[in-house]
């Protein structure tokens, strides 16, 4: 008898993602991704949310403990200051489209009644979650990716990416065959994680600036 390995040994996601339909069908799908090991923890599959007619796409590093309970990006504490200051740069939350790199919650925890700590995906995990990404760019066709964090930018610009020295720029990449314009900044988290909060944010809606006026 011939033993097979498990999917999630191949580390992609190519084999879940299916080849026509919109983010309906890319959602439903990705809900039973086993393209690495990182479901076997999970609570779930967090997928991308928001209008296929988004001019602008968000893209974060992964899912965080609410939003592995509530199965929706940015609904924890980084993604309600995110909205902030989005608002406050002149973008409308509500008009864009937020995903993560990674669409699975990798964590620590001591035990299992403690709280479950953060654990950075690995290049391979991030690889392997990437043709869901390069799905949803392909439906959504945005405008504008703001790349938030040095996981995405890797996701999307190669391991080469240092969030710090492009990030509040305008850049043209070709991003899995398109041509794209991207605006990095920091993640929401580490904003939260700052010593100097006040200025940190301000750093982030400086960012997000540049970014509503590439889309003006």
């Amino acid at each position: 008898m011939v033993r097979t390995s498990a999917p999630e040994d191949a580390y992609t996601a190519e084999p879940f993602v299916p080849e026509r339909g919109g983010l309906p069908a890319l959602r439903r799908a990705a809900a039973e991704c086993r393209g690495c090991p990182l479901h076997r923890d999970a609570t779930q599959t967090v997928f991308g949310a928001g209008s296929a007619d988004a001019r602008v796409m968000l893209v974060g590093e992964q899912p965080g403990d609410q939003e592995d309970r509530q199965g929706e990006p940015f609904v924890g504490p980084a993604g309600k200051l995110l909205d902030r200051a989005l608002a406050e740069a002149g973008i409308d939350p509500a008009e864009a489209y937020v995903t993560n790199a990674v669409k699975h919650f990798k964590f620590t925890q001591a035990e299992p009644r403690k709280r479950r700590i953060h654990k950075a995906p690995t290049l391979r995990e991030t690889a392997a979650c990437g043709p869901w990404l390069a799905a949803e760019l392909a439906v959504v066709e945005p405008e504008l990716i703001v790349v938030l964090g040095a996981t995405a930018g890797k996701a999307l610009l190669g391991s080469s990416f240092r969030v710090t020295q492009v990030r509040g720029t305008v850049l043209e990449e070709e991003i899995h065959g398109r041509a794209e314009r991207l605006v990095p900044t920091v993640h929401p988290s580490s904003v939260l994680r700052s010593d100097d909060r006040e200025a940190a944010y301000r750093g982030l809606v400086s960012d997000l600036k540049v970014a509503a006026d590439a889309l003006s």
